[in-house]
């Protein structure tokens, strides 16, 4: 039980143009379809299903394959989509980011290539999920 209290869940404001949370959260990319079509498709395919947690356990350290929930899905996916654009060498930050957007979309790009890589890790420890 918290000391402090529980904590309210915070929601974004909605977008004036396209009245929506997802283009408030990111910035707008501009390409020849719909961009806040591009940037759903763009987070849906990034936003993972499952993770690792590390857990203690009788003196050694597993990797815990846990289920995310949506909320958290979106901020990683966002988070990593921020991280791989910064990775890119580029003029300024919206052409990397809408880059990386793009190749979100294809399923390539280094945003793609992370979800792959957690789920690779949470399959391999999936023998560990009894310690959760």
């Amino acid at each position: 039980m918290s000391r402090r209290g529980t904590v309210e869940e915070k929601t974004a404001k909605s977008d004036p143009i396209y009245r929506n949370q997802l283009v408030n959260m990111l910035i707008q990319q501009k390409t020849e379809t719909n961009p806040l079509s591009v940037l759903r498709q763009a987070i849906r395919g990034v936003t993972p299903d499952i993770a690792v947690k590390a857990r203690h356990v009788g003196g050694s350290t597993h990797q815990v394959s846990i289920e995310i929930g949506s909320t958290q899905g979106k901020a990683l996916a966002i988070r990593w989509l921020l991280g791989a654009s910064r990775k890119h060498p580029g003029r300024n930050m919206a052409f990397k980011l809408s880059s990386e957007l793009v190749d979100a979309v294809k399923g390539s790009g280094d945003a793609i290539r992370k979800k792959e890589e957690t789920h690779r890790m949470a399959e391999a420890n999936r023998a560990f999920a009894h310690f959760c």
